[in-house]
């Protein structure tokens, strides 16, 4: 069980303005984090910052997650179920479900704000460059932590070609279906991209002695809920990355930058898929 708390800190009235941080405590038991945060408030005050009761909040991730009770100044503090921090979705259930729908909706407002720039007479190499610069940008949005379950690329592959229909002004009543990679002269190529940054991201873990690389060996100390579960296992992190080679060999090629970013390269090039 984990427990995580957003805190929002203000300062005086003097610097309240200029300073202002927030913050993620985690802890395994609900005491610990009482302890944890009566500590912060204590140090906070000792500098003339105090403790935004109204934007903080708790959230259990947990397979059933139940309220937990923090105290700040005799007021409970809200349970929530998701909240955004620098710009990502956490949710209870700790999967990027809620992350990928919602990057996905924001490129798409983005792309209907600026619709009269992408479907101009300019030139289709600029145009695709804009989409792949703009669009793309936010709906990748973190996508380096990403667990790409099937039904997420799915997701991420309809909304590429939804960029290339609408760029192209074909609508959904004119049936025309993957024949649009055809006139963009576009293959499918978000989930290389996704993946690519991915491999970047955790090649540059992988090469270092962090504190992320021993969490992703598993090697941090604590307790794990083990219960019988039907169907098979969650799909983890590195899971697409070991699909084709183990976690030794994963290491071992991160040790050399460019072999790893030239294989990864090679393995996940962008996909050509033909219709008769």
């Amino acid at each position: 069980m984990t427990l995580t708390v957003l805190n929002v800190l203000k300062c005086n009235r003097y610097m309240r303005e200029k300073y202002a941080d927030d913050l993620v405590l985690l802890a395994k038991e609900e005491k610990v984090l009482q302890d944890m945060i009566d500590k912060l408030i204590e140090i906070g005050r000792c500098y003339g910052m105090e403790m935004d009761v109204e934007k903080t909040k708790v959230m259990r991730i947990s397979r059933k997650p139940l309220p937990v009770k923090i105290m700040i100044d005799q007021k409970q503090l809200e349970n929530v179920e998701s909240f955004k921090y620098l710009g990502s979705i956490l949710t209870n259930d700790g999967s990027c479900t809620c992350e990928i729908k919602c990057r996905i909706a924001m490129a798409k407002t983005a792309f209907n704000k600026k619709r009269i720039l992408f479907t101009s007479t300019l030139d289709l190499e600029l145009r695709k460059k804009l989409v792949k610069c703009y669009i793309w940008s936010i709906a990748l949005y973190g996508a380096e932590t990403w667990t790409l379950r099937t039904v997420y690329q799915k997701h991420l592959e309809s909304f590429e070609m939804w960029c290339w229909r609408r760029m192209e002004k074909i609508s959904w009543t004119d049936h025309v279906r993957n024949e649009v990679l055809l006139r963009v002269k576009e293959q499918r190529n978000i989930l290389h991209k996704t993946r690519k940054r991915k491999a970047n991201w955790i090649g540059h873990i992988l090469r270092r002695n962090c504190l992320l690389q021993r969490v992703i060996e598993g090697k941090i100390k604590g307790g794990m809920e083990v219960a019988g579960r039907r169907g098979r296992r969650r799909r983890k992190l590195l899971d697409d990355l070991k699909e084709s080679r183990g976690y030794s060999h994963l290491k071992k090629e991160a040790l050399d930058r460019t072999v790893w970013r030239a294989g990864f390269g090679r393995g996940f090039g962008p996909v050509v898929r033909q219709t008769a």
